[in-house]
Formats: C-alpha cells, structure tokens, sequence
C-alpha cells in the first residue's frame, strides 16, 4: 500500500475545513452521499475544541493483507484476515466523537476487504468531512468502481512507482494503465494519483506525472521512505524529484518546502501534531502517532479521550526533523504558529 499512506492530506486542507466549519457547512458537500437514513451521530466535541485539537484525518486500517509484496512496504502482510466490519464500525463511531473530521479508510490493500462498500457509507451516514481510501489498483474493475461511487467514496488515492515492473515492485503504469482509464470512464469521486521516487528509474516518474495528466487526475510526487519514515533516495533520485516538483502545481499543504530541504540533506523540523490532528488506527484499533512508529507508542481507540488529543497535540515528537511522511506535516502545518514544549536539552 504506501508510499500513498504518507500522502493523503493531498487536496485535503485544514485551512479550508477550518474555514468552512466557521460557515456551517461541515459534511455538506455536493458529492452524492448514500440515501438510506443516516445513522446516529455520536455527540462530538464542542467547535471550539475541534477547532484547536480534533482530527484533521485519521488513517483507518480495515485490512493489514494485501495482494502485492513491494520490496519497500513495512505495512503489510499476507494471512491476515479483515477486520470484522461491526469492529470497525465501532471506531469509526469513536473517531467521530473525538470529532475527526476526515476519515481514510487505508491497508494491507481494503478492496480485499469484503464489506468496504457499507465502511464507506457508514463513514457518510456519520458526516465526516471527507470519506475516502488508499488502494494499490489492482483489483479495481468497472463494477467495483460504480459500487464505490454508489456507497459515496469522496476521494481515492493511489500511488504508481514507476512505469515497469522490477524485483522490489509491481505497482507500475504497465500494470495499471488499464485500471486508471476505468476510473477516468466510470469514477465519480476525485482520483488522485502520486508518481513515486525511489523504487524505479528516477525517469519514470516523468512519465507517470504525464499520463495521469492526460487523464485529468490530480498528480503529484512523492518520495519513498525507510521503515522509521527517513529519507531512502540516491542522488539521481533527488535530482529527478527537483526537476518533477517544480513542474507541478503548488498546493497548500506543502507550501513548507520541506522536501526539497530533506533531500538535501538538511533537517526540516515542524511541529508534529499526530496523535491528535493526525490519527493512525492500527487493525488492533490503537491509536498510533504514524504507520512508522507502532513500536514507538499507542493507546487504543475506544480508550481515547479528548484529553488524550489534547495532550498528544503539544506532545514532542523527536523524529520531527526527518520525517518525510506528508500526511502527519500537512495535517501539522496549520497549527505551526502554536507552542509545543521541546524537551528540556534538546
């Protein structure tokens, strides 16, 4: 599944939601919901706390197997079986009492999940903000995609790594070209499609931007990382990286620019904010700051407070200076002007 899990605030802003929860427009979006009745929504947070402390986006794992085994990917397995739904429904009914107000819905690869279809209309019955998921492509058809526009998908997210196949990975425009044109013909939602750095010629990248242009996808590039999150690119990859980024639109949530300090090799230290404006529920239902550091700390879901989120937001994260993972900076960045205590000698 990843490199795509450390990207999914791309297009996702907190500036806009924070902008639009102030008119009153929170889960109002013109993007078709299901019509069956919706189900009860959890009492969620006042305003004014969600504001300062709730979830930007929590990345839900549904399913840790998936059908590929990239050579880079720590986040899989290939005997696990999926979450029961009534399990996952549960979280999803907590995530929105702690007033989360994006939900990705992430693996493993969850198109192996069988009821991925009523996950994501729960997500809609509840109101979160946006309901979308990760996925390698590979299973995508043209019935899965309009079942996926029936239950209300708002946002999918893949990531391509090269155009050919190779020994670490799969995942390639050769591969995919046919599902990506199903998308183009059948989706209803917003497709978003990242070129990734690192696990094949740097020149492939190149590629992949344009084809998905043509086909009127969101692109962006993306890097590949190490287990820890750390930077995991030669030098061919990083000059191919400033040569594709600055082609591409800038979007808000990257205005920082830390990439192109960590690819030169220079620290880009931000104030993390996981673990409160970005959650990562594990298929144990524990909260972890990241998919890249489970052994470093968790708490389980149902036992999550608002206090928890709350302290978690001006908790000090030391691996903050080489982070690569985009989703815990974008969700971060709109919070950057408000302390969080460094350790005492750091």
């Amino acid at each position: 599944m990843p490199p795509t899990c450390f990207a999914s605030l791309s297009c996702f802003s907190p500036r806009r939601i924070l902008l639009q929860s102030r008119l009153g427009v929170m889960a109002k979006e013109s993007v078709s919901a299901p019509t069956s009745s919706p189900a009860a929504s959890p009492a969620a947070p006042n305003i004014f706390f969600r504001l300062r402390y709730s979830p930007f986006l929590t990345q839900m794992v549904v399913i840790r197997r998936c059908n590929l085994s990239c050579g880079y990917c720590s986040e899989y397995d290939k005997s696990s079986d999926p979450v029961p739904v009534h399990v996952l429904e549960d979280r999803l009914r907590k995530l929105k009492e702690l007033g989360t107000f994006g939900i990705s819905l992430t693996g493993g690869e969850p198109t192996m999940h069988p009821d991925l279809a009523r996950l994501i209309r729960t997500c809609r019955q509840l109101r979160f903000y946006r309901t979308s998921m990760i996925t390698n492509g590979f299973l995508l058809r043209p019935e899965l995609i309009e079942t996926l526009n029936q239950a209300g998908l708002q946002r999918m997210q893949l990531s391509i790594d090269g155009v050919r196949p190779n020994e670490t990975t799969q995942k390639v425009l050769n591969n995919l070209k046919k599902r990506l044109q199903w998308l183009r013909d059948h989706a209803r939602f917003e497709v978003v499609i990242s070129a990734v750095i690192g696990a094949c010629p740097p020149e492939e990248a190149s590629e992949v931007i344009s084809f998905v242009r043509q086909l009127g996808f969101g692109a962006r590039v993306l890097l590949v990382h190490d287990s820890q999150g750390q930077l995991k690119l030669s030098s061919e990859d990083l000059k191919a990286f400033e040569n594709i980024v600055d082609k591409l639109p800038r979007r808000w949530p990257e205005f920082s620019g830390y990439r192109k300090e960590l690819v030169r090799g220079r620290p880009a230290p931000f104030k993390c904010r996981a673990g409160s404006r970005y959650l990562y529920v594990d298929e144990y239902g524990r909260v972890n700051w990241c998919s890249q550091t489970r052994s470093v700390w968790s708490k389980s879901l149902l036992d999550y407070t608002l206090n928890d989120l709350r302290e978690q937001f001006y908790n000090y994260k030391s691996c903050n200076e080489t982070c690569t993972l985009n989703c815990s900076r974008s969700a971060s960045l709109f919070d950057n002007w408000r302390r969080q205590p460094a350790p005492a000698g750091s």
